[in-house]
């Protein structure tokens, strides 16, 4: 998943001490649970606003990871939400489905196809035996990859394919359909370079669709979706010299769908999932480049812009937190027990599951369509059984492997319940035991899998959850 609340502070933090102590100090006030209105306040763009459990299963054969496989660091990190000031989004508050056993079997069809399961995960490091886990452990139908173009294109006209080689060869052998993810422009492609490694667009846009269109050359047939970049109202994923810009993204998408449907129409194009945050910020230096985009409304943004014309799915982010996923944000739900306390002492819809994906899909019916979401991650993190937890992400230490195993499940049968969720990506499978830096990595507590590359509770019942098209 993208990286979570406190993640996207720190990462705030470290970029801005170089700058500015004196906003280092604000966005630290942030984790100390001060309003966000006494410190900077929330940045109301000009004419812009927001869009009005499983039971055990007995424990099944499972492969094991080959003796030192390993791979490299991921960089697909998890969803970053920012500690945000309360809202007033009246949110549909549906029926939760309270285990796998009582999941209802006659759900009606979907206007746009089955509902696909699919789960996020490190293909590309030892692809047959991660497709075989997916395919013939988990019973999932989809997959996701994330696709960086920067770190395999070191010079124009050169691209690395292998690797991407192999995930695709081996997906298609198994009968598992595809969703690759591309993100990053490679140096040569762009002109803008601050003090911090970032991901950023080219500066010419058509590069970014002329290489998606290879990526479908390359592989037609064998990739069934793909996400056009990741979080881009963040400037960690949208690091340019104007910020963050939303009309700038969406005439992306647009040359990206493009160059896709004129290859293959039959790819489901996703628009980038966004970062649930409630907080606009701007640079210290310049106070007309927006670093983070509340994600509401950089997601009217995008309406406005068009953005509905260019995309098949909607794609959305949400990590959680230390909450169950049926629990709207202003419920009053309160875990007394909890160490992170961001939900309950400062409710807002981003740290809610329900109430992020309520107000994306209020937001289209607003707009005239009925586009679906596609939830390219999901998932919720927790330390338990690890010896150690990641700086900034806290909330892991609330969530017990139990809570991990019955909200995942849950999750998956409410987005099919709630029937305007077309596909669904779990985070994630394997980054645990893949990226190298054990307990410390802030994708491993999201995994399913554990730092040797063992099955947690999660991944033993996950293949036997119905799985209702």
């Amino acid at each position: 998943m993208q990286s979570p609340l406190w993640q996207t502070v720190r990462d705030l933090f470290s970029r801005l001490t170089g700058r500015s102590l004196l906003a280092a100090g604000l966005i630290w006030a942030v984790l100390m649970g001060v309003a966000l209105s006494c410190m900077f306040g929330v940045i109301q763009l000009p004419g812009q606003g927001i869009g009005s459990v499983a039971t055990e299963t007995p424990e099944q054969d499972v492969l094991l990871p080959p003796e030192g496989g390993t791979a490299p660091e991921p960089d697909d990190p998890a969803s970053e939400t920012v500690d945000p000031p309360p809202d007033t989004v009246t949110l549909p508050t549906p029926t939760p489905l309270p285990n796998a056993s009582d999941v209802v079997h006659d759900l009606p069809p979907l206007p746009w196809g089955d509902f696909g399961y699919g789960i996020a995960a490190h293909v590309i490091s030892m692809p047959d035996y991660t497709v075989v886990q997916i395919k013939d452990h988990l019973n999932l139908e989809w997959v996701k990859q994330q696709v960086r173009w920067d770190h395999f294109s070191l010079e124009p006209g050169q691209m690395d394919w292998s690797g991407y080689d192999a995930v695709v060869y081996f997906a298609a052998q198994h009968d598992l359909k595809l969703m690759m993810s591309v993100v990053g422009a490679p140096d040569w492609s762009r002109s803008y370079f601050d003090d911090t490694p970032e991901t950023a667009p080219p500066d010419d846009l058509g590069l970014f669709a002329a290489f998606v269109g290879e990526l479908v050359d390359r592989y037609k047939g064998d990739v069934h979706a793909i996400e056009v970049w990741n979080e881009q109202n963040l400037d960690r994923e949208w690091d340019t010299e104007q910020g963050v810009n939303a009309q700038r993204y969406v005439e992306m998408l647009r040359l990206t769908y493009q160059a896709i449907k004129s290859r293959d129409p039959d790819i489901i194009v996703i628009s980038g999932a966004l970062s649930p945050t409630g907080v606009v910020a701007t640079d210290p230096q310049s106070a007309n480049r927006y670093t983070v985009i509340d994600d509401a409304i950089y997601f009217q943004q995008m309406i406005d812009a068009g953005f509905l014309n260019y995309a098949d799915c909607v794609g959305v982010h949400h990590n959680g937190y230390n909450l169950p996923p049926d629990v709207a944000w202003d419920e009053g739900y309160d875990n007394p027990d909890a160490g992170f306390r961001g939900p309950f002492d400062a409710p807002h819809r981003s740290f809610s599951f329900k109430s992020t994906l309520w107000t994306y899909h209020e937001m289209v019916q607003e707009a005239g369509r009925n586009t679906p979401l596609c939830v390219t991650e999901f998932g919720w993190a927790t330390s338990e059984g690890f010896d150690g937890t990641p700086p900034g992400f806290e909330f892991a230490d609330d969530n017990t492997l139990e809570d991990q195993k019955e909200w995942a499940i849950e999750a998956f049968q409410l987005m099919r319940e709630w029937g305007f969720v077309h596909l669904a990506f779990l985070w994630n499978l394997d980054y645990s035991y893949k990226g190298g830096l054990g307990a410390t990595d802030p994708n491993a507590p999201y995994s399913i899998l554990d730092l040797q590359g063992a099955p947690r509770p999660a991944f033993k019942v996950l293949g036997d959850m119905p799985k209702i098209p």
